[in-house]
């Protein structure tokens, strides 16, 4: 063995033994989607004293934290997104009623001068249980502000006052307490106690009030939350003119019970809001669903592996065995990845992590069929000297090809939203780890294997000493795929055509995130048909409600602005058909949130395009690149097409699919376009028609082998994944095999048409590295003896 294998085999040992030290020792963080629990997005808004920048959002986020930690939620997550955005993740709430009650209210409490009884909108006015209960002519219980900038808002009998500008606010307050006074009869009350500025204004607040006759209404000082007078107090007759309180506390009182004045006490301690917030999106996952794709996807990625393993062990026998090892070590290793950096593990990124494994033998099919080849160029060549060329050759590609999934995975997480940044981080990971594992494990295993007397003795054992049936078939038929390259792209100008039929007249049907709206999911104990379900929802006043059916049974209902309040009346409507109703899904997206997804989506499709055809323009010629991204596009108008087509939602989990299909088409095209650049550059007389139908020949078998290992993966998806995986899978499914086939008969036919137009030389052959005289000589094969006739 090696000095270099040697190197290899300790530092996959090493890697390994640290993979499973953390799987063991350490559990993964689960998403919303698959624990359960309920996510939000709050829009922060522009007030009348804060701009929503960074700043002023980071203060918001911190009240917000100080709000949640008081509802008991068990670890709550919160995160700024952009400058002026809050992602709010509860485990296991299920009602997002409450939460969004307490972390919606802005809480806005300010002090107020009374100027006098109100001077317009004072029709009489109930007071209902509890502070802010009051009806003054509106119905939220309030006027609109006056010409010199106070409100007109009444108080706790219902009679209307006048009030000054803000004179001071709840940032002010340095605490609340709910305290029950029991010596003066006050019953619950709310103390609070003011930081120093705040209190002398409260002090110079209260002297002016005291300036007016006891029992004149402009003796009293408004406190108000969220523009609601919860009390007005009249100022001491003790107290004199120009004096004021002196003291820096005060006390709320009113008609509380024990829980308004505790939620009270939280609200102003939880402190004002720097900044209105607007709830742009929720969603709410039940935990059976969570768990219940956990499973599906576990059974998918045994199965899908299994078949994948068996798969390249029958076509690379004892080394397909050895890449088969591997593939299980690079398992542990992304997996042990994920765990370690705190990833949060979504459905998608599930499903991406699944997915990377049919997509991790990639380097060793590229591997053992350049082996096949240098093999069969020369036959007298030790096992070990193969497998080594192998390595070698393959490498361009299988940088080139990772470089490139690579791009797609930092797209998918910098321009994604929610869960589909999750798939571009673990596709991210599973794609470094899967070249860790086919450049450093499989390489140490196959070259401690190809040491073997055994494996060199007989060797159809081995995998890579026949070129295998399908390069066997390929090399005595010679068939002339590119003699008409323009047929080829006839076929898929009229596969576009019938795409974007589809999409003309069947229309895309776009997900509620992309239009807005709310999207709920509910299980029913008695099974309920679809009409009666939207006939009793339209009986409920839910006309404009569209009922499908989702999973086993299940009741998909999308509709148009729907708070919770009116979640619950629709699911009461449905529960009288099929009894006992639980929600499993919940989907809120603001029609602002809609709007901005979707042109997000358009842009993220875009920035993939041009970053795709930079990158292969810098690798390799200009013609190649710009057919490469011609295929993508079309792998791209052909997949939306049929979606068009099949009905299906495009979604965010859809765009997930989209991005790594362009990651897929454009690894495939750098393939073919690798191994031309490197036929071209040794036969630059040879007509580039000629040299591109043997590069497509030559790479054919990698083609068809990398599509089988990811085939039989997302197969195990569609089948066993259930329909939270199902539209995702599909996607894969049907963009995989339009990438493999415009990889090889529309990106080679569009570039040797561009090729006809282009005026530059044929790439340079690579010079191999000059010896130095009186350098070492080459080390020798452990097999060579040495002799020679």
């Amino acid at each position: 063995m090696t000095r270099a294998t040697t190197v290899r085999a300790v530092l996959a040992a090493a890697v390994l033994l640290v993979s499973a030290l953390i799987t063991l020792t350490m559990s993964p963080r689960l998403g919303l989607d698959l624990q359960g629990g309920t996510r939000m997005v709050l829009q922060a808004k522009d007030s009348d004293t804060a701009k929503a920048d960074r700043e002023s959002t980071d203060r918001t986020l911190e009240v917000l934290r100080q709000r949640i930690d008081s509802l008991g939620v068990a670890e709550p997550t919160l995160t700024r997104s952009g400058e002026d955005r809050i992602i709010v993740e509860l485990p296991d709430v299920q009602d997002p009623r409450k939460a969004a009650e307490v972390i919606g209210r802005t809480a806005q409490l300010s002090f107020h001068a009374v100027q006098g009884p109100g001077t317009q909108g004072n029709g009489p006015g109930t007071q209902g249980n509890g502070p802010g209960a009051q009806d003054n002519g509106r119905a939220d219980g309030k006027t609109d502000d006056r010409a010199d900038g106070g409100p007109t808002l009444a108080d706790e009998q219902g009679r209307s006052l006048d009030l000054g500008p803000a004179r001071l606010s709840g940032a002010g307050v340095k605490d609340a307490t709910a305290v029950f006074d029991a010596q003066q009869g006050a019953g619950w009350t709310v103390s609070l106690d003011f930081h120093k500025k705040a209190g002398q204004d409260w002090t110079r607040l209260t002297g002016e009030a005291a300036c007016h006759p006891v029992q004149d209404e402009r003796r009293r000082v408004a406190i108000v939350l969220d523009q609601q007078i919860i009390s007005s107090p009249q100022v001491s007759p003790s107290v004199g003119c120009g004096v004021g309180l002196p003291s820096g506390s005060t006390q709320i009182t009113g008609s509380f019970s024990a829980d308004e004045a505790r939620e009270l006490a939280l609200l102003i301690k939880g402190g004002a809001l720097p900044l209105p917030v607007e709830i742009v999106e929720q969603r709410t996952v039940g935990p059976t669903l969570g768990a219940a794709a956990i499973d599906a996807s576990a059974r998918a990625a045994l199965i899908g592996a299994a078949a994948t393993a068996l798969f390249i062990t029958v076509v690379y026998r004892l080394f397909g065995a050895l890449a088969a090892v591997a593939l299980a070590a690079y398992g542990l290793i992304s997996y042990a990845a994920l765990v370690a950096l705190g990833v949060t593990l979504t459905l998608p990124g599930l499903a991406g992590f699944v997915l990377a494994i049919g997509m991790a033998v990639d380097a060793n099919v590229l591997v053992f069929e350049r082996a096949r080849e240098e093999q069969a160029q020369r036959p007298g060549r030790t096992l070990r000297s193969s497998l080594a060329a192998g390595f070698r050759g393959a490498w361009s590609a299988v940088a080139d090809s990772n470089v490139t999934t690579l791009i797609a995975a930092g797209l998918l997480f910098f321009l994604g939203s929610g869960p589909v940044k999750g798939f571009g981080v673990t596709l991210a990971i599973g794609v470094i780890a899967s070249m860790f594992s086919a450049l450093v494990i499989a390489r140490a295993l196959t070259e401690i294997a190809s040491g073997s007397r055994f494996v060199n003795d007989y060797r159809g054992v081995n995998g890579i000493a026949s070129p295998g049936r399908v390069r066997t078939w390929l090399t005595r038929r010679n068939p002339q795929l590119m003699r008409s390259p323009r047929r080829w792209l006839l076929i898929s100008t009229a596969l576009i055509a019938v795409a974007v039929l589809g999409i003309v007249v069947r229309g895309v049907n776009l997900g509620v995130e992309f239009t807005g709206g709310r999207l709920v999911e509910y299980s029913t104990s008695r099974p309920v048909d679809v009409e009666r379900a939207r006939s009793a929802l339209a009986d409920a006043g839910f006309g404009d409600a569209e009922v499908t059916t989702a999973g086993a049974g299940d009741l998909s209902v999308r509709t148009g602005k729907l708070d919770d309040d009116g979640e619950q009346v629709l699911r009461a409507a449905l529960a009288e058909e099929g009894g006992k109703t639980t929600k499993i899904r919940d989907e809120l997206i603001g029609p602002s949130l809609g709007d901005e997804l979707r042109r997000n989506a358009l842009i993220a499709l875009g920035i993939a395009v041009l970053v795709q055809l930079a990158y292969l323009a810098i690798r390799f010629r200009w013609t190649f690149a710009l057919a490469s991204v011609g295929a993508l596009v079309h792998d791209v108008i052909i997949l939306v097409g049929a979606f068009a087509w099949l009905g299906r939602t495009v979604d965010g989990i859809f765009l997930a699919a989209l991005l790594t299909v362009i990651g897929y088409s454009v690894n495939d095209s750098v393939v073919v376009f690798d191994r031309l650049r490197e036929l071209w550059a040794k036969a630059r007389r040879t007509p580039v028609g000629t040299i591109a139908n043997q590069a497509v020949l030559q790479t054919v078998p990698r083609t068809v082998n990398t599509g089988m290992g990811a085939l039989f993966i997302l197969t195990a998806l569609a089948v066993l994944g259930g329909d939270s995986l199902a539209d995702f899978a599909l996607a894969l499914l049907i963009g995989i095999c339009v990438g493999t086939y415009s990889s090889v008969l529309t990106a080679v036919p569009a570039a040797l048409v561009l090729e006809r137009s282009s005026k530059a030389p044929p790439p340079a052959r690579k010079r191999a590295p000059s010896r130095r005289s009186g350098s070492r000589t080459a080390r020798r094969d452990p097999l060579d003896n040495g002799a020679r006739v």
